[in-house]
């Protein structure tokens, strides 16, 4: 563990800092990760609205819609049945709308918990903060570790989803490993990318006015854009994503394990969401995902159950670097 590191409590905050690093989680708020930030660059999306708390059944876009949450067991609202009956999921999940319970601290990571109402799941996740000194730049990697158990007592489905929402700005760019040449359309603003299930190019892909675009090259604020796109199931080394931040000096790089989360999904907004008067967001979530849909209640060869009692862990890791 490098040195220089600490981890705090201010009010209901939980902070780890190392160097000019901090990280900042609202366990109160589902775990949310707040804020992250290098000296006073903050790199993940600011609230739309005041941080309140959250119902079981509002939609996310009447919170914050902002910051880094967690989606368990569907992105999507959805129902899905079970050995129980069915269970109703709302908009992106249960978790970001419960408070996580502590795990452990100690004095580079915090592990919360964090345990889901319209399914017997729980989620552990640890995060630990380093500092890569033997490097001539300033980088810090976030590392996550996620274990998810079924508390009930019948075979339970599921689907997560990371959802960190990083700030973007017009010429910052989204970076896939080179053998990504196609992506299917989850969801478009206007149908700009066509409809859901489309297939297209990436980076260079034709809209569906028959205009030519780079989905690499993030847009202005203004542009109304709001686009979900997943990848395909993913090979051992296209295991990490990339948002490069020249005009914020810095290279955000996220990487995990494709055996156990084979999906990456991208959610580019550019001023296209939410749908209602006010704060638009202006970001790229880097999501890796088990699941190339935002439904748990669409099944395919990606679908996943948990037995009573059993678990499943996978990590993430994000690299940050000062330009």
């Amino acid at each position: 563990m490098a040195k220089g590191v600490a981890i705090g409590v201010e009010e209901e905050n939980v902070l780890i800092q190392e160097g000019d690093c901090v990280l900042t989680i609202l366990p109160s708020l589902g775990g949310k990760i707040a804020s992250l930030r290098i000296q006073d660059r903050e790199l993940l999306q600011t609230p739309l609205s005041p941080l309140g708390p959250r119902t079981r059944t509002m939609a996310f876009d009447d919170s914050d819609a902002s910051g880094w949450d967690e989606c368990l067991p569907s992105v999507a609202p959805c129902t899905v049945g079970t050995s129980a009956g069915l269970a109703a999921i709302p908009d992106h999940g249960d978790l970001w709308r419960v408070a996580w319970q502590p795990v452990a601290t100690d004095s580079g990571s915090a592990t919360f918990r964090g345990e889901c109402f319209s399914l017997p799941l729980a989620l552990e996740r640890k995060i630990c903060l380093y500092q890569q000194q033997e490097r001539a730049s300033d980088t810090w990697q976030l590392n996550l570790d996620y274990k998810l158990t079924n508390t009930g007592g019948y075979p339970v489905p599921w689907s997560w989803a990371a959802h960190p929402l990083f700030a973007a700005e017009a010429n910052d760019r989204i970076v896939l490993p080179g053998s990504i040449g196609e992506l299917q359309v989850e969801g478009s603003g206007g149908g700009r990318l066509g409809e859901s299930g489309s297939r297209l190019a990436w980076p260079l892909a034709t809209l569906a006015n028959g205009k030519r675009t780079d989905l690499s090259v993030a847009q202005p604020s203004t542009s109304e854009v709001g686009d979900k796109l997943f990848t395909g199931q993913l090979a051992a080394v296209e295991n990490w994503c990339a948002l490069e931040r020249p005009s914020a000096g810095v290279r955000i790089r996220v990487r995990f394990d494709p055996s156990a989360t084979p999906y990456l999904g991208l959610w580019i907004c550019y001023g296209g969401w939410p749908d209602r008067p006010g704060p638009k967001q202006a970001c790229v979530a880097l999501e890796p995902s088990t699941a190339p849909v935002d439904s748990l209640a669409r099944s395919g060869p990606w679908s996943r159950t948990l037995s009573p009692g059993e678990s499943a862990s996978w990590p993430m890791h994000v690299d940050i670097e000062v330009l």
